[in-house]
């Protein structure tokens, strides 16, 4: 996505656990799964965290479950909604 100079963002960043920074440095992850966590960041960020498909947790609303790779079959990834949808 490119933007022009001076243009907000649209969707929101995604900050990651230093566990998963260390995952994705681990040269011998399997690139599938490496391209699955990326395209989850972007669907987070894109969607403000409301990703299709998603779940939420019943005691913690703002952590998100969601499925990595197709139908799940590279797992499940989570993840917290730490902002409102609209900031001020």
């Amino acid at each position: 996505m490119s933007e022009s100079h001076g243009q907000e963002l649209e969707g929101w960043p995604c900050e990651l656990s230093e566990e998963v920074d260390a995952l994705l440095a681990d040269s011998s992850l399997p690139r599938a799964v490496f391209g699955a966590i990326i395209a989850a960041t972007v669907q987070i960020n894109e969607t403000r965290g409301m990703v299709p498909g998603s779940t939420a947790s019943a005691k913690w609303p703002q952590q998100q479950r969601m499925p990595l790779g197709r139908d799940g079959v590279l797992g499940v990834a989570e993840y917290v909604i730490v902002a409102d949808a609209d900031p001020p």
